[in-house]
C-alpha cells in the first residue's frame, strides 16, 4: 500500500488550497502536509498540528520598544507585497520573520595591553567580562594562548574570541604539520585578517593583538624576535610594538606612553603594565576584579600568578605616603 493511501494525501489544484487553507480557523487545529506544509482535505489525517494565535506578535516589540513604527510598517508593507504573489492568507505569520532587534544596547568593556621590550612581549589584561550594567563574569580569561610562542589578547563578544581563536590555532598546528616550522607572527595575523574580512558589517567582534616570538629552533628561520600585530573582525591588521584595546585603553595608554621603553627589565615591564591596568579599572566601570599577565620570550610564554588589583591600590597607597614623607622632610630642611 502506497504513503499516500495510509496518510490519505491527496492532489489539490492552487485554486483548492487557497481556499481550503484561507477557510481554517485562526488557533484551531488543522490537518497538513508536514511535506509541503499545506492543508489536507480529509480532517482525520494523522498529521495534526495547532496554529498558534500570534495577534501579541503585532504589538509587543513595539510595546517593548524593540522596533519602531516605522520599522512595523515598512516590514507590514514588505509582507503585504509577498503575500498576493504567493496566494497566502494574511492572517497567518509568514515562516520567516524579520529579526528583531535587541529593546536595549548590549555594551562590552574591558582593558587589554601588549607592549614589546628588550625582553620579550608582554601582555596584560583585566579580567571582568560585562554586558550592558551586568558584570557577567568577574574572572574571565582574555589572554588565550595559541601556541607554544604565541599568545593573543581578545576584546569583544567573548564567544567571537574564544571561538576564532580554537580555529586560529588549529589553522597553525595544520600547518607546523605540513611544512615542519611555525607561522610566523606576521603571517598568524595576515591569516587572521583574511579569515575575519567576510564577516565585516555583521555583529562578529573580535579585536585580538597577538603576541608572539619568531624564529628559534623550532622555526628554522636565520631571524627572531619578538613581534606584534592588532588585527580587528573587519580585517584591519596593523604591527606596532604598543596596543592596548577596550574601553579602558584611553586610561592605560597615559601609564605606558611614559613608562614603556626598550630597555626595560621584566620587573620593571610587569610592573608597568599592572599599574596601567589598575589605572584603567579605576576609571572604567567595565574593567576590574584581576589582572592577568604573560610573558613571551623565546622560551615560549609564561604566565604569572593571577592578582587581585586591590593589591595594586594599596602599593599605590603606599607610594603616597612615602612621597608625602618625603615631602614633608624636604620641607622641613629647607
Amino acid at each position: 500500500m502506497a504513503l499516500q493511501d495510509l496518510c490519505k494525501f491527496q492532489d489539490f489544484s492552487l485554486d483548492t488550497i487557497t481556499t481550503k487553507y484561507s477557510s481554517a480557523p485562526f488557533g484551531k487545529k488543522t490537518g497538513c502536509n508536514y511535506v509541503s506544509g499545506l492543508p489536507f482535505s480529509n480532517s482525520t489525517s494523522l498529521f495534526n498540528f495547532y496554529i498558534p494565535v500570534a495577534e501579541y506578535l503585532a504589538e509587543s516589540p513595539i510595546q517593548f520598544g524593540q522596533i519602531s513604527a516605522v520599522q512595523r510598517s515598512s516590514t507590514i508593507l514588505s509582507q503585504d507585497s509577498i503575500l498576493p504573489s504567493l496566494s497566502l492568507p494574511t492572517s497567518l505569520p509568514l515562516a520567516s520573520s524579520q529579526p528583531v532587534p535587541l529593546p536595549f544596547p548590549m555594551s562590552h568593556g574591558t582593558t587589554t595591553l601588549a607592549f614589546m621590550f628588550q625582553g620579550g612581549v608582554l601582555a596584560a589584561a583585566d579580567t571582568r567580562s560585562s554586558c550592558s550594567g551586568l558584570v557577567a563574569c568577574p574572572a574571565s580569561q582574555k589572554i588565550l594562548p595559541i601556541h607554544s610562542h604565541l599568545v593573543g589578547t581578545t576584546s569583544g563578544t567573548s564567544a567571537d574570541c574564544a571561538l576564532w581563536k580554537r580555529i586560529l590555532a588549529r589553522e597553525l598546528r595544520l600547518y607546523q604539520l605540513r611544512y615542519g616550522r611555525r607561522l610566523s607572527t606576521s603571517g598568524a595575523a595576515k591569516l587572521l585578517s583574511h579569515m575575519l574580512h567576510p564577516f565585516k558589517g555583521t555583529e562578529l567582534c573580535v579585536a585580538a593583538t597577538l603576541c608572539g616570538w619568531d624564529g628559534g629552533e623550532a622555526d628554522g628561520v636565520s631571524s627572531s624576535g619578538p613581534s606584534l600585530h592588532y588585527v580587528c573582525s573587519d580585517g584591519t591588521r596593523l604591527q606596532g610594538t604598543l596596543f592596548s584595546v577596550g574601553s579602558g585603553s584611553p586610561y592605560a595608554y597615559s601609564i605606558l606612553d611614559q613608562g614603556v621603553h626598550w630597555g626595560l627589565t621584566v620587573d620593571e615591564a610587569t610592573s608597568i603594565a599592572r599599574e596601567a591596568v589598575y589605572r584603567a579599572t579605576h576609571r572604567d566601570a567595565y574593567s576590574g576584579n584581576y589582572v592577568d599577565i604573560f610573558h613571551i620570550s623565546s622560551k615560549g610564554w609564561t604566565r604569572r600568578n593571577r592578582e587581585d588589583l586591590k593589591e595594586e591600590y594599596y602599593r599605590e597607597k603606599e607610594r603616597q605616603e612615602r612621597r608625602e614623607k618625603q615631602d614633608v622632610t624636604v620641607c622641613a630642611k629647607t
